[in-house]
Order: structure tokens, then sequence, then C-alpha cells
């Protein structure tokens, strides 16, 4: 595949469907992922006429397309591509942008509309996305533009890929009616967007040291979108210089090199408590890229809202985000790699007072590792297993559900200074993510291996994307692709919450699942059923050694809620408080 993209600005008339894939190859896309429409052809056939320089991979469902493009954007740092038709193909893939939103991961989703003259009539499929989709805090995309010239075109994907990585990164949607796609245009397509970026102003940063020499308890949270490798040297290099203990945000475990003695562990969901101990009783909270939100907080009780007990520094790219909750004693808008940049070149003091803290909440982290034996199968073991044996740039996906406290538990993900995102994972809560993101992140580096974990809930709000993956070649290169399936015949979450506010009580939450081995399988993959810890390593060995990509079905007692407690615990826990 030619990688290269044009040399030179097209500029000989073709329709406008053929100018916009010119205009994606220009913006160095090499993969769209999409669900072809009618209302679009003229896309898909631009599509055909530059298969040399771009692929189109053709999903089963618009909810799996929008999440391969938004896990191509936290892959990249670029864009990810989606194409969906008008109406039900639009709404499908809001789960898509919407995750992009929340996560802060830059996006495109390209929707097919009606004709230019039978806009306003309702017409077959017809809406309005500015409405449905409109720009704001509490969106879905930063920006909803519709073309209506094929000759601004050009102008209007810049501007798209310009919105969606500038400030903070996330998802925008362009439409395009139909007949537009089909106009003649000579417009030339424009050069290759690079987002404008913000340093730190001196002042701040003065202020900044000026809160962090006289600390005794400083803690560091980081996070969010749009780092990249130097960033994450650099906010390494910050916490060395001063010996700063590190956390990272909710689902952005990579940020932060987990191998690292500074490292303290991830804040969100199941938080080690004595890391959430640690944080409310810190004197100085320095968030970098984090948008503090209730997962990362605890629900804006480990710093409580809208004021702080700790001072708090909160850094982050888009304006509107700062001082959105909390009333911080210094608020820095900066490009969250400049960020980092400039953070390292702070003058440390010979000594901190705090390195012994920091050293406790290292070993804090690393007990929290240690798992308590369960039988007859221990997830814990399972995790701690899979990363013994896979290689260190594998890439982990999941989606939602109490399975994946396993997950963020047990696996130390390595800062993505070494090898780019190796988490992929919705902050924004979307079960069936971690199928499609998998298969993606397999497609665009065939060379990774990818683990996706999924529930068994989870797992059917997408598994049709299996047929992609084998359609495609997912998982035949050097890296494996493998589908971890967490079975245990309930939405865990949602009965975890009954047996705590209604215990005994258990209503809409039970599964009737299929066989997930015999289901693998009809699409291609090796697949194998496990019951017992020990079963886990030979059977991971065995899809590491397939021949394409392959799929595990782990069958867990539903009375394993979390990696803490059991379903009986928090039933009895809730009795007494009755």
């Amino acid at each position: 595949m030619n990688r290269t993209g044009p040399s030179s600005p097209a500029t000989s008339s073709r329709i406008a469907g053929h100018a916009l894939v010119e205009a994606l190859v220009a913006q160095g896309v090499h993969t769209a992922f999409g669900v072809p429409g009618e209302s679009y052809l003229a896309v898909l056939d631009g599509f055909h006429q530059h298969r040399e320089s771009i692929r189109f991979i053709a999903c089963r469902q618009e909810g799996g397309a929008a999440f391969m493009a938004e896990a191509q954007g936290k892959l990249t740092g670029r864009p990810g591509i989606c194409f969906v038709t008008r109406g039900p193909g639009a709404t499908n893939a809001s789960i898509g942008l919407h995750t992009a939103f929340q996560d802060s991961t830059p996006m495109v989703l390209f929707v097919g509309q009606v004709a230019s003259d039978q806009r306003d009539r309702e017409a077959f499929q017809e809406l309005d996305y500015r409405q449905v989709f409109g720009p704001g805090t509490l969106g879905m995309a930063k920006w909803v533009g519709e073309v209506h010239s094929a000759d601004r075109l050009p102008e209007y994907v810049a501007r798209a890929f310009h919105t969606a990585m500038q400030g903070r990164p996330g998802p925008v949607v362009l439409v395009l009616p139909e007949d537009l796609l089909t106009t003649p245009t000579a417009a030339p397509v424009l050069p290759r967007v690079e987002p404008a970026l913000a340093w730190p102003a001196p002042g701040p940063l003065r202020d900044l040291r000026a809160l962090l020499v006289p600390a005794q308890r400083p803690f560091v949270i980081a996070g969010g979108g749009g780092w990249d490798a130097e960033g994450a040297r650099a906010l390494q290099r910050f916490a060395e210089n001063w010996q700063l203990p590190v956390g990272c945000g909710f689902r952005f475990q990579d940020t932060f090199d987990n191998r690292h003695p500074l490292y303290a562990g991830d804040v969100g969901i199941g938080i080690n408590p004595k890391l959430a101990a640690r944080i409310r009783d810190a004197d100085l909270v320095i968030a970098l890229g984090v948008r503090l939100g209730e997962m990362t907080t605890g629900g804006y009780t480990l710093l409580q809202a809208p004021r702080p007990t700790q001072k708090l520094v909160h850094i982050h790219a888009g304006a509107e985000e700062l001082g959105r909750v909390y009333a911080a004693d210094l608020l820095m808008q900066a490009s969250v790699n400049h960020a980092a940049k400039a953070l390292e070149s702070l003058t440390a003091p010979p000594q901190v007072p705090w390195r012994a803290e920091a050293e406790a909440a290292a070993a804090d982290c690393v007990a929290n590792r240690v798992p308590q034996s369960v039988s007859p199968l221990d997830m814990a073991q399972v995790m701690l297993t899979a990363e013994r044996l896979v290689p260190e740039d594998t890439v982990y996906t999941n989606g939602a559900g109490n399975y994946s406290g396993w997950l963020h538990r047990y696996v130390r993900y390595p800062g993505l200074q070494h090898h780019g995102r190796t988490q992929l994972a919705p902050t924004s809560g979307a079960m069936g993510y971690g199928v499609p993101a998998a298969i993606a992140a397999s497609l665009l580096y065939p060379d990774r291996t990818v683990i996706n974990v999924a529930g068994d809930g989870d797992f059917l709000m997408t598994g049709q994307e299996l047929a992609t993956a084998t359609g495609y070649g997912a998982g035949r290169g050097a890296g494996k692709l493998i589908s971890i399936v967490v079975d245990n015949g309930t939405y865990g979450t949602i009965r975890m919450h009954q047996e705590r506010e209604y215990p005994g009580r258990v209503s809409g939450s039970d599964l009737f699942n299929p066989d997930f081995a015999a289901l693998a399988k009809a699409y291609g993959w090796y697949a194998a059923k496990v019951e017992r810890t020990e079963q886990f390593e030979p059977a991971l060995r065995e899809a590491l050694a397939a021949d394409g990509p392959s799929l595990l079905h782990l069958k867990l007692d539903a009375e394993v809620s979390t990696t803490r407690t059991t379903l009986s615990a928090i039933r009895e826990a809730a009795l007494r408080r009755a």
C-alpha cells in the first residue's frame, strides 16, 4: 500500500466523493471504517479509485465501526475516520461519537445526507445533525458541519481535522448531501493539518513551583487525550526530578509507566483504598491532562467539589474544562505534551520531604497486585498469566463491566513512550467497545498482539464484528488477536448495584448466553473453553500459537463480583444497613 499520499494537490476535475478520499489521503489517513450506505456511494467509489493508498473496512454495525474509529484516534493521535449513512446509520454510530467526546479522542464521523433538494421534508432517513450532535460542553461533537459546495469540501475536511485535534481533542461530524458527492470539482486538496499547540506561560510555571516547594504530600494525576511519546517521557522526567508519586486517571493507565518506582496506581473505579486515602490526604494535587470527572475523582470525593481541601493545580488543553467543576488554586491552559516538557524544566531542590511518601505509595501499588486466591477460576491469575506470556507491547482492550476491574488492577501498562498506546478502554463506560477496538488495533498494527477482555453482556453488544476481523485478516500477522470472554451469566455491574440497593431482589440482570467458543468457531476463530485456573495458561499458549484470531470462553461464578468482594458480602452488608 502506498502510504506517501499525493505528491501535489490534485487540480483536475473529479466528483466530490473522489476529492474527499483524496483529502483523507493528504491528511495521512490509510484506513477508514464504516458501514456502506447509498447516501455516499460516490465516496465508496473514491475508495475504490484510490485503493492503493487507502482502504475502507466495512463493518457489521455502525456502533462497531465508530468504536474502531475511536480506537484508531487513540492509537495514532490523528482523527479516527468513520463513514455512516443517514438516519439509523448515524444514530447507531452515536455511541462511538459519545465515547470519543468523553475520552477526548480525535475523530471525524462522515455522515451521508439526503439530497439537497429534499432537505427539510423529512425525507427518507433525514435528520438535522446539528440538532442531533450539536456542539457544546455537554454535546457529542466539538463541531457539526454540513458541506453545501463541492468546491469547499477540502476546506471543510481541513477544518474538521483541525477542530478534532486542537485544544481538548474530540470528535467532529461532517455531513455530506448525496447530490454534492457526485458534483464535479477541481478544488485542490489541502496539505496535512497539524494542530496548533500552546505552551504554558512562564508566570504560571513559577506559581506552580511556588506551590510545590513547600508541599509535604504532593500527588500527580495524569491522563486524558493528546499525549505522545515525548510528552510521556517529559512527564516521567518531571516526576523523577521532584520524586513525585504519579497516578493515572481512569482508563488512561498507559500515560505513565506502571513499572516505574514512582507509579502509585490507577485512579478510577475499584481504586486501591490506600491510594484513595493518599489522594485525600495530599496537600497538593497536580492534575495534568485529566478532566477530573466523576470516575477519576471517585464521585467528586477524592477531590471535594467545588473547592478541594487539597491545593489543586489543573493543567488542561481545553479552556472550557478549566474551572468547570473545581475552584483550583492554579489553572493552566496548555497542550498536554508542551505542559509536560515545561514541567520537566522546573528546577527541583536537592532534597524533597516527601520521598518516603512516594516510596510508600509505590509499595502500596505493588502490594495491591498480590491477589487473594479464588477458585475454581481465579481472574487475577488469568490477568497475571496473560501479562507474563504476551509481548510487552501488547494492546489491551475492554468495554464496560465489573470484569474490567481485574484487567485494570493486575496488568501493568508500559508508558506510551515505549510502545505507544497499550490500553484502549472507554472512560464513557460504553459497553461493546473492546471487541471493535481490538479488531481496529490488530488491523492497524498487524505486528502487535492485541488482547480483548470482555464480559458476556459486553461481548454480545458488538460480537458480530468477529466477522469483520475474519474478513479482513485481523490476527493473521506476526501479532495475535485474542478475545477473552468472561461469562458469569449476568450483567455483573448492575447485579452488584442491585444487591447493594435492593438486596436479594434480582430483576433484569440475568443473561442467557450462547456457547461463546462455538460461536467464535462459526466465525472461523480458534476457540477454547476455560473453567479452572490451571486450564487458562495452556489455552492461552494454544491461542498464541494459532493461525488467526482466537477466543477463550471463561466460565466465572456470578458470586465473584469484583476484585475485592462477592455478591454475598455486598448483600449481607446491605441487609445490615437496612
